[in-house]
């Protein structure tokens, strides 16, 4: 964990897999900052081995259920990019509604500071609309 870009959601927790198995979780993180889509990284106590808990829903909805408890307020998070996932660590992908809940513990979303710039560029367009159109009825009547 890079205390400079990370947030850490959750310690330590257990939770069963689909096979019924006690799986042991250190901790729950996400980067401090994105742009919309979260990852969340759900970092293992034990290799997993070729046991495939990356895509075990199971597994999923109750490193979900766990989130809820602390105060997520959504549907399951998803499986996430193949390629992110490692021996000890699983890389789950986040559902728009999740958005708020990192946002309350400290997530910047990046994507929101284009939205801004945005509204400012419709903020202009009615006073730019308007000297265009006085500026063709002077022309109408030239």
């Amino acid at each position: 964990m890079n205390n400079d870009t990370d947030i850490q959601l959750s310690g330590p927790f257990s939770a069963k897999d689909s096979s019924g198995n006690t799986r042991e979780i250190s901790m729950i993180r996400i980067f401090d900052e994105g742009y919309g889509t979260i990852d969340v990284y759900v970092d293992m106590k034990h290799k997993m081995g070729d046991d495939p808990l990356p895509e075990d829903t199971i597994l999923i909805h109750n490193i979900t259920l766990h989130l809820q408890s602390l105060g997520y307020v959504g549907p399951d998070l998803l499986v996430g990019d193949v390629a992110l996932q490692d021996d000890k660590l699983i890389v789950l992908e986040a559902p728009e509604a999740f958005n708020v809940f990192a946002e309350s513990r400290g997530w910047k979303d990046l994507s929101s500071e284009f939205d801004e710039e945005d509204d400012d560029v419709d903020a202009v367009a009615p006073a730019a609309t308007a000297q265009l159109d006085a500026l063709m009825r002077k022309f109408k009547s030239t």
